[in-house]
């Protein structure tokens, strides 16, 4: 787990921008479904019916973000959800919880 210091606000504000696009959201949505085996592009791209040129923007974004990895397999490009990062965005935003505000 990871404390409010391991990640800046920068990081999570970019990673927290990246979801609030709607193409974006389901996208991630998707991954996180598909588990830690990922999906292939073309899988997406027909699941969520967007352009290829669309969708690769918006993975683009997603990685850039920390939120989405990618890895070759062949001919393949696997995304997967990166876990880890949506749990220390998610632990950053939940570390004062209740504290007051003192």
């Amino acid at each position: 787990m990871v404390g409010r210091n391991d990640l800046t606000e920068q990081k999570v504000a970019d990673a927290l921008a990246a979801l609030g696009n709607r193409t974006r959201l389901r996208i991630f949505k998707l991954l996180v479904k598909a588990g830690p085996d990922g999906a292939n592009i073309g899988s997406l791209q027909e699941r969520l019916g967007i352009p290829a040129t669309t969708l690769a923007h918006h993975v683009a974004s997603l990685t850039k973000a920390g939120l989405l990895e990618q890895e070759r397999r062949g001919r393949e490009v696997i995304c997967t959800a990166n876990f880890r990062m949506v749990n220390d965005v998610l632990t950053y935003v939940k570390s004062e919880c209740c504290a007051g505000l003192k």
